[in-house]
């Protein structure tokens, strides 16, 4: 059975023919990006292998030789707006001899397969979540022998390191921690696609820390679907006798809080984000390990899904209404000043109006930074989508604007408080909206922009909060 490494080496040769075959021909790609931020640092390792093999990116879809969807499944829309953008591309394909290339965690629903089977027979990649390291064999394929590839395994994948990646941000570093999910909430069906949890190697992400901080960049983003239960499965497979630390993989790191530690130490990185926790799996040692590491920012995600003890259990959250709030005084407790944003989905199969209320109270009580709101949407696979009980469409909107209007008047309370205070803002580049500004983040993740000279672009800096708008603040640099 071949390793993880002799597969990336066999990938790596496979960039090498790629690359002499569309040698001195200019070809481009470009990418579309759906979903999470673990989604984006799949796209940028995605990025990576291409470039290794000599494409260029392009923004413009007419201009270029290869389209790349990386999908996600966990909303419905996604579905619509992908096979929308597919189905755009038929006659570009005719034209430019556009290759397709489908991937990404719908590739592994199999209705998803059946539809793009009947229905867009011109797509010539289709890989999963756990095949993604395969790229650049499957390419090949294409541009040599004019296969079209199916490379899907419904089985969980294994963990590859070493893969070329081209990184969308100069100051932020996204570095996954771990992959996959046991926690199998009845909405959602990411542990069905992901597979089960498999954490990578402390060494490999402190590695990887080290390369980030020599290149230059001064915040790092730990991703992972609970990265508060990072190397529990291996944990328990050393204590079970399935598995032995032969090379002391897990001798000095063998947590999450560990983990934290072990980062905050490396020299060059600043700061130190995290998502998503659960908040189940939020032990006291993590909590310690935020209250002790400086460079842990003390704004932390905290997804809430529900504020009713009774839809929690529905969910399969494994919390309480109480143990969640008691969880955030705790941490209120040793972390001063501590910040919290949240996810939250309205209108769950099942959820009352008293339910909901409790939501309402819940957000009241913690006082959030921002809250991601979402409106419960089916899929199919998952215990949800076969619950009675579901919520009209009319209702779950109606719940959704009166959730949004509570979180709006608590951020417009909670921004006057930052006026008139000196924030440390991480400076990212430009605004998008004016170049002649700078934007940039405090450490609780509230986008200032200011004028400012371009080298302070990636730096750390003193900015007054003068004006409030909403989402976004206006600074003066002091």
């Amino acid at each position: 059975m071949m390793t993880e490494i002799q597969e990336i080496e066999i990938q790596k040769q496979y960039m090498q023919k790629v690359a002499k075959l569309i040698e001195n021909k200019d070809l481009k790609y470009t990418i579309l990006t759906m979903g999470c931020q673990l989604n984006e640092n799949d796209s940028e390792k995605i990025c990576g292998m291409l470039e290794e093999m000599g494409y260029r990116k392009t923004e413009d879809i007419e201009d270029a030789n290869l389209a790349v969807f990386n999908t996600c499944c966990v909303r419905e829309n996604a579905e619509e707006r992908l096979f929308g953008k597919i189905g755009n591309l038929k006659n570009l394909k005719e034209k430019n001899n556009l290759i397709i290339a489908v991937g990404g965690c719908m590739m592994q629903e199999q209705h998803i397969l059946d539809k793009i089977k009947k229905s867009f027979s011109y797509i010539d990649i289709i890989f999963g979540t756990h095949t993604l390291h395969k790229l650049p064999e499957d390419l090949y394929k294409v541009l040599e022998d004019q296969k079209k590839i199916k490379d899907v395994i419904d089985i969980d994948g294994n963990v590859y390191e070493d893969l070329p990646i081209k990184r969308n941000s100069k100051t932020q570093g996204s570095v996954t921690i771990m992959y996959g999910c046991n926690n199998f909430c009845s909405y959602c069906i990411v542990p069905y696609v992901r597979g089960r949890e498999r954490s990578r190697k402390p060494k490999d992400i402190i590695n990887e820390v080290k390369e980030l901080a020599s290149q230059g960049y001064k915040e790092i983003m730990l991703l992972g679907q609970n990265v508060n239960s990072y190397l529990r499965s291996e944990m328990e497979a050393i204590q079970q006798g399935k598995l032995k630390d032969e090379a002391g993989d897990y001798k000095e790191i063998n947590s999450f809080a560990k983990l934290l530690r072990a980062i905050n130490q490396i020299e060059g990185i600043e700061r130190i984000r995290f998502v998503s926790p659960h908040p189940k799996d939020f032990t006291d040692d993590v909590i310690e390990a935020i209250a002790d590491c400086g460079k842990v920012c003390k704004c932390i995600h905290l997804p809430l899904q529900s504020g009713s003890t009774n839809m929690l259990k529905v969910m399969n959250r494994k919390y309480t209404k109480e143990q969640y709030l008691n969880l955030v005084e705790k941490m209120k407790t040793k972390i001063p000043n501590i910040k919290f944003t949240t996810d939250i989905i309205v209108g769950f199969a099942g959820e009352t109006e008293e339910d909901f209320e409790d939501t309402l109270d819940v957000v009241k009580k913690v006082g959030y930074e921002q809250v991601f709101m979402f409106i419960y949407s089916r899929r199919v696979g998952t215990p949800g989508d076969k619950m009675p009980n579901q919520i009209p469409e009319e209702i779950k909107h109606k719940r959704f604007d009166r959730l949004k209007d509570l979180v709006e008047s608590q951020i417009a309370k909670t921004n006057k408080s930052y006026l008139g205070t000196a924030q440390k803002v991480l400076v990212e580049g430009p605004s998008k909206n004016n170049e002649k500004m700078l934007t940039g983040r405090t450490e609780s993740n509230k986008v200032v922009v200011f004028e400012g000279d371009k080298d302070l672009i990636n730096s750390i800096i003193d900015v007054e909060i003068i004006e409030d708008h909403m989402w976004y603040f206006k600074g003066k640099v002091l």
